[in-house]
């Protein structure tokens, strides 16, 4: 039997509205909330393990959720009004997964190629930003993310709904600036830094060996460990009043050129 649950106040669902809301809940459990078809969907396929499936049977019923999510540990059925708690956003077709967290280890990237383009960020901050950097590598079928010094928790669901669940789809790794930096040089790595100081065009440097396209945020940009240990810093030429941009749209311009180099040179 389908357990049902209608009230607010029942113990797991304010124990699974403590994940949506506080990263410390999410990580002392290990658990998060992942909604819609479309982001379960990418995590079943990214090897996410499920623990349970909430569902609301006037939007989406059993039979479409056990199909959807085939290997849940517990189905279990909720009212409307615990639904529309638990959601973060409308039209999500009535179905909220609980997943376990997956671990972000450097040491266990795998690249299918000897010239892997990855895309390092250092302590980015705003969902929205990680979201676009994460939308950016899926599109531009990147090797590896790599977040430096995080800020912000991945299984934030502002960075899930962001990102359209390409938290799921890009190989990401996490570390301190100094970790990743020792991983880079110890792979044979070239470092292009997204910088002003001693920086060349973008469009003057051949991406075509181990890459990694290096970008910092917006406010501060990246620290002097990576100025100290860029192969070469790197920058975008700009004809308007500022000196910089938005870092999601400043990373695409970037990894697009090298995906170019690699594609059609």
């Amino acid at each position: 039997m389908i357990k049902n649950i209608s009230s607010l106040q029942n113990p797991l669902i304010r124990q699974l509205l403590l994940y949506k809301e506080k990263s410390r809940a999410r990580r002392r459990a290990e658990l998060f909330l992942i909604e819609g078809q479309r982001e379960i969907s990418l995590a079943i396929r990214g090897g996410y393990e499920i623990d349970l499936a909430l569902f609301n049977p006037e939007i989406c019923p059993e039979t479409e959720v056990k199909s959807l999510i085939p290997d849940a540990q517990e189905y279990i059925s909720v009212s409307s009004e615990v639904y529309g708690r638990l959601a973060y956003r409308e039209g999500t077709q009535g179905v909220i997964a609980i997943a376990k967290f997956k671990d972000f280890n450097l040491a266990d990237l795998k690249f299918e190629t000897e010239n892997p383009l990855i895309l390092v960020a250092e302590a980015p901050e705003k969902p929205g930003n990680i979201g676009g950097l994460l939308r950016t590598a899926d599109a531009a079928k990147l090797d590896a993310v790599i977040i430096a010094n995080p800020i912000t928790d991945l299984f934030n669901p502002n960075i899930i709904r962001s990102s359209v669940g390409c938290v799921f789809t890009n190989q990401i790794a996490m570390g301190s600036t100094n970790e990743i930096i020792s991983y880079l040089i110890e792979n044979n790595i070239n470092i292009y830094c997204a910088a002003l100081q001693a920086s060349d065009l973008y469009t003057t440097q051949d991406y075509g060996s181990a890459s990694a396209i290096v970008v910092g945020t917006e406010s501060t940009g990246l620290s002097d460990e990576w100025l100290d240990n860029s192969t070469q810093n790197i920058k975008i030429p700009m004809a308007g009043e500022i000196d910089s941009m938005n870092v999601s749209v400043a990373a695409g311009i970037l990894i697009f050129e090298a995906v170019r180099q690699r594609n059609f040179d």
